[in-house]
């Protein structure tokens, strides 16, 4: 009995549908808090035309995941699958860095913090591997967003 309940609730077809209503949540939101302001058109954007967008994408997506649940094999039996303690905290420690480092270091510390420290987060990333990557998605984020969108975050700041 207990089996069928967990298989019911938290098997691999409920997952998909909790992500799938998940998505749908966040990305009404989105939406709802983006249409208070100024929408704007394509050719004249305002403040509210990306949250409205990206959330109308997160509920298309939702829709879509939450739909395709019925497509996930039904598992015979329950299998625990430990959790990564190791990834969620290398995940939400990389977030925390790069809001301390952005507001303290500059984008390129924060860069550099967010990416090194979240592919730590993969075991079968290797310090090199994560180092690599950090350096080649911080020169692509000085390259993108401080040269060529001219974001206004200084690549560097001291205190």
């Amino acid at each position: 009995m207990s089996t069928t309940i967990e298989r019911r609730w938290f098997g691999a077809r409920a997952r998909e549908y909790y992500g799938g209503a998940l998505m749908m949540l966040i990305g009404l939101g989105a939406a709802t808090q983006g249409a208070s302001y100024k929408i704007g058109s394509l050719t004249a954007m305002g403040s509210g035309f990306f949250p409205v967008a990206l959330g109308t994408i997160l509920v298309l997506l939702g829709i879509w995941i939450a739909g395709t649940a019925h497509r996930t094999p039904h598992e015979g039996a329950t299998e625990k699958v430990p959790l990564e303690w190791r990834g969620w905290f290398c995940i939400l420690g990389s977030v925390v860095a790069f809001v301390v480092l952005g507001k303290y270091g500059g984008l390129l510390p924060a860069t550099f913090a967010v990416v090194f420290i979240s592919a730590l987060g993969d075991r079968e990333n290797s310090w090199l591997s994560a180092l690599l990557l950090a350096v080649a998605m911080s020169i692509v984020c000085v390259l993108v967003f401080w040269w060529a969108l001219q974001v206004q975050f200084p690549l560097f700041t001291w205190g």
